[in-house]
Parts: C-alpha cells; structure tokens; sequence
C-alpha cells in the first residue's frame, strides 16, 4: 500500500511562534465563538503543542479550536509523523501525491499568531556557551499590533489499532510561501498571511475550487510586517515567558557572546 510523498514538508520554517492573546479576544477578533478549551499564554509555541485555529462549518459559523501542531494525516500509522508535517509547502498542495491534499480540499483553517520566530545566519560574532557559531533569533509580527491570521490545514486521526471507541485527535499545519522583501534577509520562506476579506473564501469548507483558493497563498505585503532581535533564550523549548519577545541589543550581545567564548577557551588551554 502506497502513502502520499511527504515530499513538500518543510522543516525550520514555520517552527516557532507566539500565542499569547487570550481566546475570548482572539474569537472576537475574527467573529468567531470562543473554544472549549482554554490554552495558557505561550511565547514560545513549539511543535506538537496544542495552539489555537479557527475553522468555519458549512453555514459559516466560525468556532476556535484547540489542535496539536503537527498535522497526522487519517491514513498515518502513528502520531510520530506530526513532527514532520508542521509546515506545509504552498507550491505542492496540489500535487497529486502531496500529503497534504486531502486536508487542502475541505479541512482548512487559520492559525492566529501575535508574531513568530525566525534565526538568521550571522557573522560568526555570536556564540553558543560551547564557543560555537550561533544564529540571531528574531520576532517578527505586525506593524499594527493586530494578530496574523495564518493560513493553515486540520486533519482528524485517531489509532485504528485502539478500535472504534478511540479519541480523536485534531491536528493542524502551518503553510508557507516563498519570502517577501522584508522576510527575505532572514528566511526564503514565510507563513501564508490571509487578509480579513479573504477569511470566508478560505474556511468555506463547502468551496472546492482549490485553483483559487491556491492563488491567495502568496508573499504577504512588504509593509505588513516589522522585526526585531531578541534573545537566544527562546531557542530552549521550556522557556515561555513574554521576556521572550523584548527587543535586545543584537550587536553588543553578539561581542558580549563572543568575548565570553572566548574567555572559555583561554581557559581551557590555561588548564591543560
């Protein structure tokens, strides 16, 4: 029996976020009903955490819901596949064998961010604690504060093996397009951002002209977002803090990093 490529993954773009907004006012915000299940703020959304999305049924009821990210398409064997299939490529979802089609035809949805993270390559300045090259981490959301409305994908899994009174588990996966000009300097990928007009067309799981709806995943507006750099602390998983998003002095940390590596492996030659 043969599954479909996972070919059109993506990893390490889209792979960390923020999600601090309380639910009552992300609901608000898009018109929607509040979830039944309330998450805690998390500044550093990681895969497989349960996140927020927002769907809509046939009437165009829209309702947030709580899903793990890490989509599991219905035919996977197991949920270890969700940490491969937390992005999924624009270019591909029409593909014939992508993994992804199935959940593009009617189970669509939008995954509210207050911002994201991304990591730039830099100069060699900035160092791990072991004395090694580091990459900048860098916030990146919108000029007005308001939050991304990121396009995105659910599916409905549960363990076959476990019989037919097995949970249901509800997943979902971020989709990405190639960078505009102000994501560009940092990553050639970036998430889908839908614009409130296009909201209805999206969710609509009763429209099936996926030729169209594959038009509105483009480039957001280069004017639309704003970055700053911010601490390597968010690259460790358990930290969740709003600390997380303050911006930092890139530059000096960079030589404060770099003299404390350095300073380390004087020591270490001192020793031997």
């Amino acid at each position: 029996m043969s599954f479909p490529s996972l070919a059109h993954k993506v990893t390490g773009m889209c792979g960390r976020y923020v999600a601090a907004s309380q639910p009552d006012q992300i609901a608000a915000f898009f018109g929607a009903e509040p979830p039944s299940v309330e998450l805690e703020p998390n500044y550093n959304v990681a895969p497989t955490n349960d996140v927020y999305a927002l769907t809509a049924d046939a009437e165009g009821v829209r309702q947030l819901q709580t899903f793990h990210w890490g989509l599991v398409p219905v035919w996977a064997k197991d949920v270890k596949i969700a940490s491969k299939m937390i992005n999924a490529r624009s270019e591909g979802l029409l593909e014939p064998k992508s993994a992804f089609k199935a959940s593009f035809k009617a189970k669509r949805c939008i995954i509210p961010m207050d911002g994201f993270y991304e990591w730039k390559a830099g100069d060699g300045t900035l160092r791990t604690a072991a004395g090694k090259p580091a990459k900048q981490p860098f916030f990146i959301h919108r000029f007005d504060g308001e939050p991304l409305a990121v396009a995105g994908l659910w599916s409905a899994w549960r363990d076959k093996a476990a019989g037919a009174d097995a949970p249901w588990l509800h997943t979902c996966t971020v989709i990405t397009t190639a960078a505009n000009e102000t994501m560009a300097p940092v990553h050639d990928r970036m998430p889908v951002l839908l614009p409130a007009v296009e909201w209805e067309r999206w969710l609509d799981p009763t429209n099936a002209d996926l030729v169209d709806l594959r038009g509105l995943l483009v480039p957001a507006p280069n004017h639309l977002l704003t970055m700053h750099p911010v601490s390597t602390e968010v690259n460790r998983v358990v930290n969740k803090g709003p600390d997380l998003i303050v911006e930092i002095d890139a530059t000096a940390t960079a030589i404060a990093s770099l003299n404390a590596a350095s300073g380390q492996l004087d020591l270490g030659s001192a020793g031997a």
